[in-house]
């Protein structure tokens, strides 16, 4: 049973996702703050983390940096912010997914099984993906560059991934987001252009100009393994 990690300060909330997500067979704790959060996420060691911006004191986006500092656990944040910035910062320090507040709890559950969709590996994929000096270890989840180790969201490996597989290929933003997110919900264009600075960040020499991941302008992106 895959365990989750409901973090808000409102307990009502807290109480309808975890119901929620219990009826659709997941194992939930709850966390009110940020500092019992991040001592849950220590002890327990969920799969999933569905955290609250919102949060008094440490709030959701001092919460996701400390997460990051030792685990790459999938997070999805909820946010009643309605600024687009807010959401993006979230993003790019490592959250996967998002949702506004009010949301309804069936979407939480759709956003949630579509993170572990990435996380599990299905029958029929490739142990290794290789693509110039980059290679993805699918069931482990971990990439390398060279010989160097690099720490991957589940998201990010997904996106890498699915860039690989096909190298050249040029993608939309509406196909990455699709390919990551499903159909499911609301989602930002620019959520792609996140998780992708974040992707450059992590595998390319230098960022600002970039070997692997290429922009096609006006379009999307394409892996190039030349």
């Amino acid at each position: 049973m895959k365990q989750i990690l409901v973090v808000d300060d409102e307990p009502r909330i807290a109480e309808i996702c975890r119901d929620y997500l219990q009826r659709a067979g997941f194992g939930v704790t709850t966390a009110g703050n940020g500092a019992d959060a991040l001592a849950l996420a220590r002890a327990k060691r969920p799969d999933l983390v569905v955290l609250d911006l919102g949060l008094p004191k440490m709030d959701g986006l001092d919460v996701t940096r400390a997460l990051r500092q030792h685990s790459n656990v999938p997070i999805i944040m909820l946010t009643a912010r309605v600024e687009e910035s807010d959401k993006l910062v979230g993003l790019e320090l490592g959250a996967d997914d998002y949702l506004t507040k009010p949301f309804s709890p069936r979407e939480l559950v759709a956003r949630v099984r579509a993170v572990f969709r990435r996380v599990d590996i299905g029958p029929g994929r490739a142990d290794m993906i290789r693509a110039a000096d980059i290679t993805l270890d699918v069931p482990r989840m971990r990439g390398h560059v060279g010989t160097q180790t690099v720490e991957l969201t589940s998201t990010e490996f997904e996106l890498l991934a699915m860039m690989m597989r096909q190298p050249g290929r040029v993608f939309t933003r509406g196909q990455l987001l699709e390919a990551v997110h499903g159909e499911e919900g609301e989602s930002l264009d620019r959520t792609i252009d996140v998780h992708i600075k974040n992707l450059r960040r992590k595998i390319e020499r230098d960022p600002r100009t970039p070997r692997y991941i290429l922009t096609v302008y006006g379009v999307g992106y394409k892996f190039t393994d030349e």
